[in-house]
């Protein structure tokens, strides 16, 4: 016997949008960071090694997909996990990778 299926149609969309904003080696860089606490944008220009616009618009992808939440200090902006648990996602893509 199947088990029933209460995702929807935008459950799946939902995820995927998750799934597509770690799709970037930027921003698992950025998440990675982020998961040793907070940090300021410069901090993360500096990490990631591209210009400051480019770094907000990846902030921004990982903002929108509910992984990242920013708080405005004057005039830097900090970054933290909003959802710490989105880690196990790197352990089980490390074990994939192991598996291979």
């Amino acid at each position: 016997m199947q088990p029933i299926r209460t995702d929807t149609v935008e459950d799946y969309r939902r995820k995927a949008k998750v799934m597509k904003a770690l799709g970037h080696p930027s921003r698992l860089m950025i998440v990675d960071e982020l998961s040793r606490g907070e940090r300021c944008v410069c901090d993360l220009t500096a990490l990631v090694g591209h210009d400051m616009s480019t770094v907000s618009k990846h902030l921004s992808v990982l903002r929108e997909a509910g992984i990242v939440v920013d708080d405005k200090r004057g005039l830097q902006v900090f970054y933290r996990l909003k959802v710490p648990c989105v880690l196990n996602f790197f352990k089980c893509v490390d074990a994939v990778l192991a598996a291979k």
